[in-house]
């Protein structure tokens, strides 16, 4: 059975983003370290305003304006 060919998200570092699902659902910050595994799932590091990092997967956030 193939895989679907995952079209990736228009993240990039900088970009203003909220998590929807995932351990850290509610949370929200700055895009940084955007990469992409080998399997192609998009990970990424997220750092809050009050300076705390954390990283989760790009399908589980939403890019939106500040």
């Amino acid at each position: 059975m193939s895989q679907p060919i995952r079209t990736p998200l228009k993240l990039k570092n900088g970009d203003f983003c909220t998590v929807t699902a995932g351990t850290h659902a509610g949370k929200s910050g700055t895009v940084h370290d955007v990469h992409t595994s080998k399997t192609g799932h998009i990970t990424i590091t997220v750092e809050q305003s009050n300076g705390v990092r954390f990283k989760t997967l790009g399908k589980n956030v939403e890019v939106r304006k500040e």
